[in-house]
């Protein structure tokens, strides 16, 4: 793995929320930028929450004042039952992320860089265009930033049950390095 302790990491996006006034009207009720945190454990690799739903399917979350962005969302922080989470994550050149599975379904859309996808059973796919985008399936995957850049995506987790192959459920984990 790279070593990316002394190198910059991109600034922080920045998020608009809207909600409504006391009279019905649309208002911007949050602007700010969100500063990223690095991730425990992992070594060039910082995440940001932009937004969690945790109160079922459908949410409340137009009829509640509570920040989305404040909420833990599982043990993990990254999925939990009846919830989605809006999150980016920034990793640095030369670093892959561990293998992992979680039981959702994920939008993942590239906004800056370059990424490459790595399936369990060794397939890669290059990442190159801004607005790139995958979806995974509750598949085991990691990513690697292959550029000589930090990289940033954007990903939307969706709890969906679990992936079931020859009547045997792949549920949650996280890996050893790819490397």
């Amino acid at each position: 793995m790279a070593d990316t302790t002394l190198l910059p990491v991109l600034p922080g996006p920045r998020r608009i929320v809207t909600s409504h006034d006391s009279e019905g009207k649309a208002v911007v009720s949050i602007d700010e930028t969100i500063p990223s945190s690095v991730m425990e454990g992992l070594d060039g690799i910082r995440t940001g929450a932009f937004w969690a739903s945790t109160d079922g399917m459908p949410t409340n979350d137009n009829n509640c004042s509570e920040d989305g962005a404040t909420r833990q969302v599982g043990d993990t922080g990254l999925f939990a039952s009846n919830a989605t989470n809006f999150r980016y994550t920034d990793i640095g050149p030369g670093v892959i992320t561990p293998m992992h599975r979680t039981p959702t379904i994920d939008y993942n859309i590239l906004i800056k860089g370059e990424l490459v996808l790595i399936t369990d059973d060794g397939t890669e796919k290059h990442l190159k265009n801004p607005g790139d985008v995958v979806i995974q399936k509750g598949t085991a995957h990691a990513w690697k930033n292959p550029g000589t850049e930090w990289t940033r995506w954007a990903t939307v987790l969706i709890d969906a049950k679990p992936a079931l192959v020859d009547g045997q459920e792949l549920g949650f984990f996280m890996g050893m390095d790819t490397k």
